[in-house]
């Protein structure tokens, strides 16, 4: 598509903030190494107009669409690194310096972006403002989750798109599309980092089946995605209509530019597509902005307790998860997080057709040293007569039997709460919530009460799930100004577990039914969730 790019020229002044600034056009093709400060786009007059590179700038729609930006990154930030491998570090709103409490001038931002290296236009207006107060203000935690998994796919991402000649800019768009979680899933049925439709995934020759799902697997989904896009600029010849095809398809890009008069500029054809992806463009550029100046809002990463460094395996025969976990002692929980394209911790390869396994770098040798016994551990119940044992689907029906003798705890659902989240926090299988709560399709609603039952005698301490943050339920940690309710007998019967590397108190409890990570802090007397240290010996209530 790209061996060559447009460069265009607009000269902006933006009164009573910035003098007049020269930043790009003409029509003359240069080439991938051309000097991208010479080539910046920043297009901006006043605060809630555009410079659309022609003759008049013009208003935007005076409209919020960063609620939905709010709502979709509650939704998508819940994979198994934010539920149980990240500590939750939260900067208090309260503790930030007054100026970062509230939105900067625009002069701040407009310099900001005009001093980013990128091929795509950067533009600002009140719509790109709401996006960036969104990510710096409103939603930290989980701009400081998607810095640190930032870490882990960026380079995934930048390889790829170099591979294509595309810019390397485009990474944020899996932001946008799915606050980096490989296991997002929207309501639409678009699954992955890059959000592909099963059509479309198929179509890009993604495999899609009942073991595998590619558009989950953070290398060929990328592939595909830079084909995608490579395509929609060869269609479009400018960035913005592309990343704005992405979202909507180019059906809908297609009708809103007849509907402008032909226009072929995001800004001019604006008012004509649909309103998730009006706001589309805007967040990409305000993740764009806040990747580029997370220290300067004081947002730093929230790193992952375990190692991100990984080594690719190619696996040539039927091996399932669980055969890696035991023999070389990595959690199944991190080896589904680092191969989400498998669908049934399942790997279906073949002599014919092998397949890839991830696994931290630091456990190659292991695997090659004790290769054999992995794929001999349990190999008769896995893969019996070297046949895949598909794992029958099991549907749960409860009773009112099965509740009896368990305190009845109600639970009121706060933003960024999820069914899954909820069962985690409750210790309890998201089909009995759905059951007690008869909720279809995992949909719930802020300020909906549900009932759970847990065990006897820990119904105050479950209570305390209602007065905490989002944050402290995914940590561990408990409201300074409450107690450790429980009915732990710190004296009474316990077995011993030694902490290992990426453990934490919630993966421990997880470990051993009737206990949550509140009991073992008793027992233990420990105060801070976060002081757990790898060979550390802790007491098990066994009474729980």
């Amino acid at each position: 598509m790209m061996g060559k790019w447009k460069k265009i020229t607009i000269l902006v002044a933006f009164a009573g903030l910035l003098p007049a600034t020269l930043v790009a056009k003409d029509d003359s093709k240069t080439s991938r190494d051309y000097d991208l400060k010479k080539a910046k786009f920043i297009a901006v007059t006043k605060l809630d107009t555009v410079d659309n590179g022609y003759d008049k700038t013009y208003t935007l729609p005076n409209e919020d669409l960063s609620e939905l930006e709010a709502q979709k990154l509650d939704s998508m930030v819940n994979s198994w690194y934010v539920q149980n491998a990240f500590e939750f570090d939260s900067l208090s709103y309260n503790t930030l310096p007054d100026s970062l409490k509230k939105a900067l001038p625009d002069s701040v931002y407009i310099s900001r972006l005009q001093d980013i290296n990128s091929y795509i236009d950067l533009s600002y207006n009140n719509t790109v403002k709401n996006f960036i107060t969104l990510y710096t203000i409103k939603r930290r935690d989980q701009v400081k989750v998607m810095l640190g998994l930032a870490n882990y796919y960026f380079p995934i991402f930048e390889q790829i798109l170099d591979k294509y000649n595309l810019p390397l800019e485009l990474k944020y768009m899996a932001i946008i599309e799915s606050a980096l979680n490989p296991r997002a899933f929207s309501r639409a049925g678009a699954c992955g980092l890059w959000q592909f439709m099963y059509g479309t995934g198929k179509m890009l020759g993604l495999e899609i089946n009942s073991y595998v799902d590619e558009r989950r697997d953070p290398v060929k989904s990328t592939e595909a995605a830079a084909k995608y896009l490579q395509d929609l600029y060869n269609i479009y010849g400018d960035w913005h209509l592309v990343i704005a095809a992405y979202n909507c398809g180019p059906g809908n890009v297609n009708k809103a530019i007849r509907r402008s008069g032909g226009a072929r500029n995001y800004w001019k054809i604006y008012y004509h597509l649909p309103r998730e992806t009006r706001g589309y463009v805007p967040a990409f550029i305000a993740a764009a902005y806040v990747m580029n100046y997370a220290k300067e809002h004081h947002l730093s990463p929230t790193e992952p307790s375990f190692d991100i460094v990984t080594d690719t395996i190619q696996v040539h025969n039927y091996l399932n998860f669980q055969q890696v976990s035991a023999v070389l002692n990595i959690p199944v929980e991190e080896l589904r997080d680092l191969n989400p394209q498998y669908r049934r911790d399942i790997i279906p390869a073949t002599a014919k057709k092998p397949y890839t396994l991830k696994i931290p770098a630091n456990k190659t040798s292991d695997f090659i040293d004790k290769e054999s016994f992995v794929f001999a551990y349990n190999r008769d119940k896995f893969f019996p007569n070297n046949k895949i044992v598909v794992p029958s689907r099991h549907y749960s029906y409860f009773t009112p039997g099965d509740v009896a003798g368990k305190d009845k705890v109600y639970y009121t659902v706060k933003r960024g709460d999820n069914v899954g989240f909820i069962a985690e926090w409750f210790h309890v299988r998201a089909s009995e919530l759905r059951y007690w709560n008869n909720i279809h399709r995992n949909l719930i609603r802020v300020g909906q009460k549900l009932v759970v039952y847990v065990p006897k005698g820990k119904g105050a301490h479950y209570k305390q799930y209602n007065s905490m943050t989002l944050a402290q339920k995914q940590s561990g940690k408990v409201p300074q100004n409450k107690t450790i309710t429980s009915t732990v007998d710190v004296s009474g019967p316990y077995t011993i577990y030694t902490v290992r590397r990426g453990d934490n108190l919630w993966t421990i409890a997880r470990k051993f039914p009737g206990v949550s990570n509140f009991d073992i802090m008793k027992m233990n007397n420990i105060s801070n969730a976060k002081s757990l240290r790898p060979g550390q010996k802790l007491k098990i209530p066994s009474n729980a």
